[in-house]
């Protein structure tokens, strides 16, 4: 009878360990059902609760559920608020300075390279700039492009339009093209949209299907070669969160975080982005397609970026031409393992 109430004892025990002890709860701007939750922040809590035997149970917040605006979230993750979030850096400009420099216009080519590169660049030495989190993975998305309510080949068709932009470098950007830069979370696109607020928008193909842009506006401009620009993206944990874990659950989080994560994020992104075009394709709408050579107009006129770009950094102790150098080489390091 000893025994046998030693054995149940033990597989009391047994079920208590493997039942959940930590609920986290994960932040981020986007519709539950678009691209990156589904496919990129929902694969790693999946794994997560999956690799720690339910001991973690993550709790999904999209579309801001738990109040606050885009541009909060990194401070939301800082403070507590949320244990996990996923963010854009340019929605809190010049906050994230080095990260900037993926988001130099005709820089990046293929989002897995340039994920890659900022998420070593990350540990090299951008920590300083988020402490308070634990970083979880950095990527960028797949080309970034126009999707307009009239069609826009050359910088001049931009006369006029107000079109929206999603970080301090997509701004300066639209300003120097001849459009008028509107600042907007990527979540108040459809609404600025059909109330005529903006003319058009900047994103990649993937995140217009959550916000149906294809039917709001029907004109799209991509541009062939290194894209127009490229956003960079968070997706941290709180510090104190990620330290009150026991070690093997904190082993589960990097396990399935980190450099092949940030790739893997990137690089779904990125893949999204050719069903998205599809969309678009089959309702008819105009797509205007940039060839490399005739970006040089356009490249022409936004090369002052680099100078300004590099100028701000020097101006913080930052060595500007370095990171443009060192993203430059990591990314082709990356394309030439990979071709």
């Amino acid at each position: 009878m000893g025994l046998m109430g030693a054995a149940a004892a033990v597989a009391l025990t047994a079920g208590t360990a493997s039942a959940q002890e930590f609920t986290l709860r994960m932040h981020q701007f986007l519709p539950a059902q678009a691209n990156v939750p589904r496919d990129v922040l929902d694969v790693w809590a999946d794994n997560v609760e999956r690799d720690s035997n339910g001991r973690i149970r993550i709790e999904r917040y999209a579309s801001m559920a738990l109040g606050g605006t885009p541009p909060e979230l990194m401070d939301q993750v800082m403070d507590g608020v949320a244990d996990i979030i996923w963010t854009v850096n340019g929605y809190t400009p010049g906050r994230f300075p080095q990260t900037e420099v993926f988001e130099l216009p005709f820089m990046v080519a293929d989002a897995r390279a340039a994920s890659s590169a900022l998420w070593q660049m990350y540990e090299e030495h951008m920590q300083d700039d988020f402490a308070g989190v634990h970083m979880l993975a950095t990527w960028v998305h797949g080309p970034g492009m126009f999707h307009t309510n009239r069609p826009v080949m050359h910088p001049s068709d931009l006369q006029g339009m107000k079109i929206r932009g999603g970080s301090r470098g997509v701004n300066d950007l639209l300003a120097l093209v001849g459009a008028e830069a509107v600042g907007l979370p990527v979540s108040g696109v459809p609404e600025a949209l059909s109330r005529g607020v903006i003319d058009g928008t900047t994103i990649p193909w993937e995140v217009t299907t959550a916000l149906h842009v294809s039917e709001l506006v029907h004109n799209h401009t991509e541009f062939e070669g290194p894209a127009l620009y490229v956003l960079t993206f968070s997706f941290a944990m709180n510090q104190d969160t990620y330290d009150s874990l026991p070690e093997d659950l904190q082993q589960v989080i990097d396990q399935n975080s980190g450099l092949e994560f940030s790739i893997f994020a990137g690089g779904t992104q990125a893949d999204a982005d050719g069903p998205a075009r599809q969309i678009a394709v089959d309702a008819g709408n105009n797509i205007v397609t940039v060839s490399e050579a005739d970006a040089a107009e356009w490249r022409t006129l936004v090369e002052p970026l680099y100078a300004t770009w590099v100028a701000d950094m020097n101006g913080r102790g930052i060595d500007g031409q370095a990171l443009i150098d060192e993203a430059q080489s990591l990314m082709a390091e990356y394309e030439a393992a990979h071709q």
